[in-house]
């Protein structure tokens, strides 16, 4: 069911953000996932918050937003330093949330009930494209409201676009939201969706990774590595993808504002957002968020008919820059290609399983190694990715088998 939200605005330097109504969707398949490393993937940002407890974030990488937000009416005030946004030396980011009357802070109401801290990457790092995530625990209760979201450069609100990787209302413990914001779908009218923990837990209770994998026509949104919505220029009605240029990175501890609504009396008080990580990877080098994986004879895996629908065969094709050969290594370990995952079929581990497309799960028969010696290998089972027969014709179907160190199994990502 759609819920009404409406816009959020921030100020320091004019830099915006915006909520929207979201339908909720539930995944195919939750499970949880195994973080594996993704060797060909570049890893172009990454913060473990590693330092002393107490200690600022690292002003190489991240600056501080000062202020209250009238636009959303939200009721804290973000203060400077490590007040309110700290390492707490078991390498993890801090952002706490306090309720209190500091004189010296003065919001749009009075003076500020809670203080709280908002970070972002402006002027440090930017991306386009990518895969995007972060490790987190959120807080819980009335009122609150955490986000890991992205504002387009240079900022010119909605038109330079936004990306709301995660945000969540306290009172949806089960429930984050993702969504889209730009010219003429911004505030209520942004485009997006919702992600519920099965069996009612709560998001609170345990980290979780919240992740965006972002292409030049497409933007997909998982939580622990299931994907739960894909969003393409088609979605848009007509109107303009902004999605192809850099974005910066941003975290923060919101507290009250229209769509969350103002704590209450069973709101306790500090709250905590902890960040594990954040990280941003792309497929090379050079930055980019996908790349052909070329094997025997010089060919590519190539997602048959450039079908996006579950099942649809992987196989050998002549080289065509098209988006059914534009593979994203992935830093959770999945190999990614038209907002789904490289799968085993059935889940096997037999000599010769057959290689498709798949929502992507979490599962370990989409986790996939990339070794220094060009293969491409899936733990579970242990077998290479092969080319069957050892045929380079166009439409020969890929398979696992047993490691050989044969050309039907040596793979070039990039």
């Amino acid at each position: 069911m759609d819920s009404p939200r409406l816009l959020r605005r921030c100020l320091f330097a004019a830099l915006p953000a915006a909520l929207v109504a979201s339908a909720a969707v539930t995944p195919v398949h939750a499970g949880p996932t195994t973080t594996a490393a993704a060797t060909a993937a570049a890893v172009t940002f990454q913060d473990n918050f590693d330092g002393p407890a107490g200690s600022a974030v690292d002003s190489s990488k991240w600056q501080i937003e000062t202020g209250d937000n009238v636009n959303n009416h939200e009721r804290q005030y973000y203060t400077s330093g490590s007040k309110n946004a700290a390492l707490d030396g078991q390498g993890h980011l801090v952002i706490t949330a306090r309720k209190e009357n500091p004189a010296n802070y003065q919001c749009w109401y009075g003076t500020c009930q809670y203080t709280s801290a908002r970070l972002n990457t402006s002027g440090k790092f930017t991306t386009t494209y990518g895969h995007v995530e972060a490790r987190m625990k959120i807080p819980r209760g009335q009122g609150m409201w955490p986000a890991f979201w992205m504002l387009g450069t240079p900022v010119n609100w909605p038109d330079s676009g936004e990306i709301d990787v995660m945000e969540n209302v306290g009172y949806e413990p089960s429930t984050v939201h993702g969504t889209i914001h730009g010219p003429g779908y911004s505030g209520s009218g942004g485009i997006g969706a919702a992600y519920s923990l099965p069996n009612g837990q709560a998001f609170a209770d345990a980290f979780h990774t919240f992740a965006v994998d972002w292409a030049p026509d497409a933007i997909t949104w998982s939580v622990d590595g299931t994907v739960y919505q894909r969003r393409t220029p088609a979605d848009l009605g007509g109107r303009t993808w902004v999605f192809n240029k850099p974005f910066f990175l941003i975290l923060n501890l919101a507290v009250g504002g229209y769509w969350p609504g103002d704590p209450d009396g069973s709101t306790a008080f500090p709250q905590q957002l902890v960040v594990d990580s954040v990280t941003v990877t792309t497929s090379d080098s050079s930055g980019g968020t996908g790349a052909p994986i070329k094997g025997l004879a010089g060919k590519c895996v190539d997602v048959a008919g450039a079908n996006s629908a579950n099942g649809t065969p992987v196989q050998l094709y002549d080289c065509n820059g098209t988006a059914a050969q534009n593979w994203t290594v992935s830093s959770d370990g999945t190999i990614r290609a038209l907002g789904k995952c490289l799968d085993v079929t059935g889940n096997g581990t037999a000599d010769g399983s057959t290689v498709q497309l798949w929502d992507c799960t979490g599962g370990p028969n989409q986790k996939w190694a990339v070794s220094s010696a060009h293969d491409i290998v899936n733990p579970q089972a242990n077998k290479c990715l092969d080319v069957t027969g050892n045929n380079s014709a166009n439409g020969t179907r890929l398979q696992i088998w047993t490691c050989t160190g044969g050309a039907n199994q040596k793979w070039t990502v990039g």
